[in-house]
């Protein structure tokens, strides 16, 4: 199964050692450990890619390694094999299956992983942030569980038309163009209602009103004034319903209070800002106060918590690819 994912401009690792590309996985794509077979020098390649909030990552060990997750917290991991075969042992006694060429494993953010690669194993991997799919859902009026939304394991590629060709086109997109952030969102939110529309999920995609206009002009306030502080009255003020039903109304769209859905999306916009080489941003914590942070350890600490990385570690990787 050979496809167009990444090619020598985003190579990282060649003939490497594991305990090296492994180092590289954990601070990029997710956190994990590995356990060699005794004998053998298995030589690990890695291609990665930031894309706005999405990492792009093409792995091979070279050996068989078995990688132990304890869980992603805030991120979903899509897995498509390549090359090779991977052996997965889930939650449940006795919950395995080898996935081969064709096939995608679907991680969701606190599912611990239990992989093993066979020595020819290779896998595409799409660190999606779970913010992305949570607004996916509340811009297709569709409701998000309480719970957090949660995906089977065992995908194959046929149900997902088309979107081989997609993930393609986000690689090439992100290797040969200096896209504005604006477009990087937004093929992330495509990557997002695509798996939400065609992979099953707790969620409800019952349209419960074809629009709604006061969360409409909710939405639309919050976004032309992200750098303000926005208070609740004046939201329920402008929805002209009471603070109790303006938490309903987010409930029900959104899956969230308004409080996060406000701090998640200045989240985003200083993320799209750090990655943006025209953005010209001279320090993180200017930026910060800007939207509103004013408590700088706790907004490195939400930070964390929505991208899996510091906003540090988002600037010094944009700087390293204008350099």
């Amino acid at each position: 199964m050979d496809f167009c994912l990444l090619n020598e401009k985003s190579q990282i690792f060649v003939h490497a050692e594991p305990y090296a590309v492994s180092d590289y996985v954990n601070q990029y794509v997710g956190t994990h450990s590995i356990r060699l077979p005794k004998g053998g020098r298995p030589a690990g390649r890695l291609h990665h890619r930031i894309f706005g909030c999405l990492d792009l990552c093409r792995i091979s060990y070279g050996g068989s390694v078995r990688v132990i997750s304890p869980g992603l917290e805030t991120c979903y991991h899509l897995q498509i094999i390549l090359k090779g075969h991977c052996l997965w042992r889930g939650h449940g006694h006795g919950q395995e299956h080898y996935f081969s060429p064709g096939e995608l494993l679907l991680l969701n953010p606190d599912d611990q992983a239990d992989l093993t690669y066979s020595e020819d194993c290779e896998k595409f991997i799409v660190k999606l942030p779970s913010v992305v799919l949570d607004r996916a859902c509340s811009d297709n009026n569709w409701h998000k569980p309480r719970e957090g939304i949660r995906f089977a394991a065992r995908h194959n590629l046929q149900q997902l038309d088309g979107f081989i060709n997609l993930l393609g086109l986000v690689c090439d997109e992100a290797e040969h163009t200096k896209s504005m952030p604006r477009v990087q969102e937004h093929y992330a939110g495509i990557i997002a209602s695509k798996l939400l529309e065609m992979l099953g999920s707790n969620v409800s995609r019952e349209i419960f009103s074809k629009g709604n206009p006061s969360f409409e002009r909710v939405v639309q306030f919050i976004e032309e004034n992200l750098k303000r502080n926005i208070s609740l009255e004046r939201l329920a003020e402008l929805a002209m319903m009471s603070p109790r039903s303006l938490y309903n109304l987010f409930e029900k769209h959104a899956g969230t209070t308004p409080k996060n859905y406000i701090r998640n999306r200045k989240l985003e916009s200083i993320r799209a800002c750090l990655s943006d080489p025209s953005a010209n941003v001279r320090s993180i914590t200017e930026i910060a106060l800007d939207y509103g942070f004013l408590h700088l350890g706790r907004f490195a600490e939400n930070y964390r918590n929505a991208f899996g990385e510091l906003p540090s570690d988002t600037l010094r990787q944009c700087k390293k690819e204008v350099a």
